[in-house]
């Protein structure tokens, strides 16, 4: 009996992780009479001062117009005001669409030592796929909700890799400083990046109310970052960047209706606690 309890015991400890995270995964139902949420985020007061990045390698590929610095892309703000590549999401929704996240955000190219895009939308469990367009060595080291450290040495090489773990994941390489882009791993496909103009549409969402949270990875350069590369075997120096700004707001989605949400970003918009 004693050999039957432990047993019994030994089942419930190694299902229980198991069931726990199906209970709290996203479920995939028919959204008969869905709504949209659609809005803008837009950029409030006088537009910080940002330094630009030296373009101090390789300029032959990296800075073919020969202008010596490159935006570092952390804040884009239209004509309009409009602010690109501000990720809007719906927080703890645990029913609707099934996935369908545009593909061309799970592709990364790196081109003119740039990555495009900037900022990437990869489905949980999903892989993101990345190019070197550029005959020169680069890397892409992760960190976040992915570790990988990817070594690039041919022009057209591709690689893929899963992305296992929900949240954010920082891209960074180690040869040319000034590369950078952010990507979020999403379990449901609530989720989109503003375009140039500031504009977002989630579509197809089951009637209720939501918390709609729009992050921004954030522009500030607070400090460098040293380490070596076993890639390219040299010591680089990396620009550090402050935290995301993540704010939020509720909304109400009517049966097929039509909710607009507007968000403003500024030097003082406040933060909240992370999350997906």
């Amino acid at each position: 009996m004693n050999y039957m309890f432990r047993l019994l015991a030994l089942l419930v400890i190694f299902l229980a992780p198991k069931l726990s995270a199906g209970q709290a995964g996203y479920q995939v139902v028919s959204v008969q009479d869905g709504g949209t949420i659609k809005g803008t985020v837009k950029w409030q007061g006088a537009l910080p001062h940002l330094v630009a990045s030296e373009l101090n390698r390789d300029p032959q590929i990296c800075d073919p117009l020969g202008q010596k610095h490159r935006d570092l892309e952390r804040l884009l703000v239209g004509p309009n005001g409009g602010v690109a590549n501000t990720v809007v999401f719906l927080r703890n929704i645990t029913r609707g669409k099934a996935m369908d996240l545009p593909a061309s955000r799970r592709f990364l190219n790196q081109k003119t030592c740039r990555y495009e895009p900037h900022v990437l939308l990869v489905p949980l469990q999903a892989s993101v796929t990345v190019r070197d367009s550029d005959p020169l060595l680069h890397t892409v080291q992760m960190s976040g909700s992915a570790d990988y450290n990817l070594p690039f040495v041919l022009e057209g090489q591709e690689i893929a890799r899963p992305m296992t773990r929900e949240g954010t994941v920082s891209m960074r390489c180690n040869v040319h400083v000034w590369m950078n882009g952010e990507m979020i791993v999403a379990k449901h496909p609530y989720y989109a990046v503003t375009d140039q103009d500031g504009n977002f549409q989630l579509t197809q969402v089951p009637p209720g109310n939501y918390e709609i949270v729009a992050w921004h990875e954030g522009w500030r350069v607070v400090g460098e970052s040293s380490l070596y590369d076993i890639a390219t075997q040299v010591r680089v120096k990396r620009p550090v960047f402050s935290d995301p700004i993540i704010w939020s707001k509720a909304v109400t989605v009517n049966p097929d209706g039509m909710a607009d949400v507007n968000f403003t970003l500024g030097e003082r918009t406040p933060q909240m606690a992370q999350g997906h």
